[in-house]
């Protein structure tokens, strides 16, 4: 095998972008499957109640915030011949592996405590594997439109792994298996892919590691991102981003059986089309971004979003096919929020390092990660303990009153639209387009350049 691409600036073949994008696949898939199905299968299926699924998933995401930051500092500051993010990619999928194994053994007896456990020992591991690859990524496609373009094909198969999860379900239950084995399916499925992504990503393309200082940090150096406006805006946008549909995907399957009529089968098409929107969605985003800028392309997606998601109280109930283009189009524009993001984050961490001639990739990745956890852990904490204050039953075949089904309906779609249009406004006056990313890069390899020929050059990590 060749020498993978690592050069500075160099763009990546189709082909290796496409196998550095495997890695996605298993962290969409476990991202989809503890929004969606673990909260429900732990109330529904192995009888905890709502209120201590609910605390249980906020408190994880809570303890797990500041485990980001460390991995990011870690990360950021890592240097072997392997590489700088490569070794935690590897790293990663064996530690998220075990706790969804332990997860999918959670029987009748399992507690709180249990659960609180092994998600802390799945969250370790999706976050290596997850902030590794966003930041190595970044440092491989440096330009302002090759990051738009690494950034959509990472997406783009993550939303096939997002679908492949949803569909395991489906079919299990097709077949008669009922919802705890096609949990414990989708499980095996994302424990088979984990390793096998991580490798395929590793053997088949490089990393380029900067010639920026790795020691001498301070606490007050990470202190001051975020007294930058840019950070701010980024960090304070992505909440928003990430507490919306999160938000909306805790209390999907409750609102659209319970309260629009949908069976279990429908709604999971509905969240398939969906999800599977993203196909179009994260293409279409990267083509828009590298023509009116990213943060103008993210304001499109969020309007067109909330628009979307306004008109679902007005389908007749049941009525899957009026359903379904709106659920397409907020499915697409969501998916674009994640490919914006994703690249805005590169581009502000190359304005920071530019600025104080360190790395900041990892760090940076870690913070907007953070934020996603931060929003999630609300998400489910407040919207479970909202719905168990109205006198939402969720037990399966529990009858509900018409109040407590409005104040369902209040609730899923209450979050998703306030909160989109809210991160969207956060890019009003947002100057870091095209033109100044370019200028920025431009310092960024003469420096680059000026260490080569010091002796001090960025080191391109061989197949091994």
């Amino acid at each position: 095998m060749t020498q993978p691409q690592a050069r500075a600036g160099a763009p990546l073949s189709l082909l290796a972008v496409l196998a550095f994008a495997t890695a996605n696949i298993p962290i969409s898939a476990v991202t989809l499957a503890v929004s969606v199905h673990l909260p429900k299968y732990f109330a529904s299926s192995v009888g905890l109640t709502l209120g201590a699924v609910g605390a249980a998933f906020g408190l994880v995401r809570l303890i797990d915030i500041p485990i980001d930051a460390l991995l990011g500092l870690a990360m950021d500051r890592t240097r072997t011949r392997m590489g700088r993010y490569r070794p935690w990619v590897l790293a990663g999928a064996p530690v998220m592996m075990l706790g969804l194994f332990m997860l999918m053994r959670a029987g009748a007896g399992a507690g709180v405590g249990f659960l609180v456990t092994w998600l802390l020992v799945m969250y370790l591991g999706l976050s290596m594997t997850y902030l590794a690859h966003l930041a190595w990524a970044s440092n491989l496609a440096p330009t302002y439109e090759q990051r738009s373009r690494t950034m959509g094909a990472i997406t783009f198969l993550g939303v096939a792994g997002a679908v492949i999860a949803l569909l395991i379900p489906v079919v299990v239950d097709a077949r008669g298996g009922g919802e705890a084995s096609g949990v414990k399916a989708m499980i095996w499925f994302i424990i088979v892919a984990a390793p096998a992504t991580a490798l395929l990503a590793c053997l088949m393309v490089g990393e380029r590691i900067p010639a920026d200082r790795t020691s001498g940090f301070r606490l007050g150096d990470y202190a001051a991102l975020l007294k930058r406006g840019n950070v701010i805006r980024l960090l304070l946008a992505d909440l928003l981003f990430n507490l919306g549909p999160m938000w909306m995907a805790a209390l999907y399957l409750f609102y659209f059986t319970d309260h629009r009529g949908f069976t279990t089968g429908q709604a999971n098409l509905l969240l398939l089309a969906y999800l599977a929107a993203g196909f179009l969605g994260a293409p279409l985003t990267a083509w828009l971004a590298n023509r009116i800028g990213k943060h103008r392309a993210l304001m499109v997606n969020t309007t067109v979003y909330s628009l979307s998601l306004l008109a679902i109280p007005f389908y007749p109930p049941g009525a899957f096919l009026m359903a379904l283009p709106g659920m397409v189009a907020a499915g697409a524009m969501y998916t674009g929020f994640i490919v914006s993001i994703r690249a805005l984050t590169g581009d502000i961490a190359d304005e920071v390092r530019l600025e104080t001639g360190r790395e900041w990739m990892g760090l940076m990745y870690a913070m907007v990660n953070v934020t996603s956890k931060v929003a999630a852990a609300f998400a489910i904490l407040l919207t479970f303990n909202v719905l168990e204050q109205i006198g939402y039953q969720a037990a399966e075949g529990a009858v509900n009153t018409a109040q407590a089904l409005a104040g369902l309906q209040w609730a899923f779609l209450s979050g998703p639209i306030v909160f989109v249009i809210l991160g969207g406004a956060c890019f009003i006056g947002y100057r870091l387009d095209a033109r100044r990313h370019a200028q920025i890069r431009a310092e960024l390899d003469a420096r680059e350049a000026l260490a080569l020929s010091a002796g001090e050059g960025f080191a391109a990590a061989p197949v091994r």
